[in-house]
């Protein structure tokens, strides 16, 4: 499944709530699904910074695709990682790259979070364009 039938997957799920306390909750029942992350990495060094909340995201590169783990001490917070863990995990670095993400907007997540989340959602997906930049950068060392 590519980025983008993801991405329309996740449209499409939220699409079936018309209240934003009913896609609050399945985004928190999203985050509750979130595979653990190893506790090895929920250290300093795997914090992302700029999240109210603490995010922890590990990323490894695997036979030319990158996959995130990552869990958080919020359940809000938990449930965007967990989203963007969906989307992205499993894809290429150039794949990564170019996704634009547009069903954060188009789910209306960014205009329903608080300015510290939205600040915290825009952390998270720097970090992963960050990893996603250094493994590409990696492969083309090869």
């Amino acid at each position: 499944m590519t980025i983008a039938e993801k991405e329309q997957e996740v449209i499409d799920e939220f699409s079936m709530f018309d209240d934003w306390m009913d896609k609050y909750s399945y985004l928190i029942e999203l985050g509750k699904e979130l595979p653990l992350i190893d506790e090895k990495y929920k250290t300093n060094q795997y914090l992302i910074t700029g999240c109210q909340s603490r995010v922890w995201l590990h990323a490894e590169l695997k036979d030319g695709k990158m996959y995130l783990t990552a869990d958080s001490d919020a359940v809000i917070t938990k449930g965007i990682i967990s989203l963007l863990i969906r989307v992205l995990s499993g894809h290429t670095p150039a794949e990564i790259l170019e996704a634009k993400l547009d069903f954060l907007e188009k789910i209306g997540l960014k205009e329903h979070l608080s300015p510290t989340r939205a600040n915290g959602l825009s952390s998270m997906v720097k970090q992963i364009m960050l990893y996603a930049r250094a493994f590409q950068i990696q492969l083309k060392q090869q």
